[in-house]
């Protein structure tokens, strides 16, 4: 790794606001890059860190989203009623140049549509990733997605370091608080 590089002690793992509508996250994960690539567009990879699915991967094409927490690379955990059942998202790509960078809407509010977008860039044997999630409607939607995103993408970085993460939801409904806290600052 270059020394203009991030490391994982320097790294900042909290989502930083860049503008009113946007949170952009930054984690430092174990290459190669088409590896990472993978655990982003393949369902069953997917399925251990965010959500199972298909996706067609062309600007345009279909997402079908499905969290089920339990089947999360993650320590056992008690899941809230409303997503004990799972919950599913339909979505289109938005951006694809594979294995760079991969974008989709985000949310089941027609009008009210997101985006996020993940970036990978090789540094050295690990790639880093950047999350950026674009036009959130409001504030209450950038709070949900806050801890939500900080969540999923840790388990992602225990999952390909070869570790199981912590309880999905303690960790979870800590970094809400955290995120209501440190958004309510700004």
């Amino acid at each position: 790794m270059n020394n203009n590089s991030p490391t994982l002690e320097k790294m900042d793992s909290y989502g930083r606001v860049t503008a009113p509508n946007t949170i952009r996250f930054e984690r430092l994960l174990p290459g190669p890059i088409e590896r990472v690539w993978a655990y982003l567009t393949e369902s069953d990879k997917r399925s251990k860190w965010l959500a199972s699915g298909e996706m067609d991967l062309r600007v345009g094409g279909e997402v079908d989203l499905f969290w089920l927490h339990s089947t999360l690379d993650a320590a056992p955990s008690i899941t809230p009623e409303k997503y004990a059942e799972g919950h599913r998202m339909k979505a289109k790509i938005t951006r694809c140049d594979p294995p760079h960078v991969l974008g989709y809407s985000w949310g089941a509010r027609e009008y009210a549509l997101s985006e996020g977008v993940f970036e990978l860039s090789q540094q050295g044997s690990d790639v880093l990733l950047v999350l950026t999630h674009h036009r959130l409607p409001n504030t209450k939607d950038l709070l949900s997605v806050s801890g939500g995103w900080h969540t999923h993408l840790d388990t992602l970085v225990e999952h390909l370091n070869g570790r199981t993460a912590p309880a999905f939801w303690d960790k979870h409904d800590k970094l809400n608080a955290e995120y209501q806290l440190r958004l309510n600052k700004a």
